[in-house]
């Protein structure tokens, strides 16, 4: 299936990918390539839409929706951190006050470098 039918598959966009990746960690982390994934509350972006961070393009790869309570270890790593525990205690911060249920839906956001 192309990129286009699959986006074609997907509700719209509740947000542009420009506000994916804002905070100056999170930055940090992709330009180094350490985090190649990004969970928001709602869809930021295409699968083949390009992000622009400091003058370097990444391009999304995969978009899908995951529950909480199914992220592994490996997801915690495309984040950007070492566990899953880790990655929840850091999302956490970031929103006071925000519950961490395993049910709760988010979209997952994959991306890579340009070439």
């Amino acid at each position: 299936m192309s990129e286009t039918n699959l986006n074609e598959t997907l509700p719209p966009k509740t947000c542009s990918i420009d506000r994916l990746v804002t905070k100056e960690a999170e930055v940090s982390k992709v330009l180094a390539g350490q985090k190649t994934a990004c969970r928001r509350n709602g869809r930021y972006a295409d699968i083949g839409e390009t992000m622009e961070l400091e003058g370097t393009s990444f391009t999304v790869t995969n978009v899908y929706q995951q529950a909480l309570g199914d992220l592994t270890p490996e997801h915690a790593k495309m984040e950007g951190h070492e566990t899953v525990d880790e990655y929840r205690d850091s999302i956490l911060a970031i929103h006071p006050g925000m519950p961490w249920l395993p049910q709760m839906k988010v979209w997952v956001h994959e991306f890579q470098k340009a070439e």
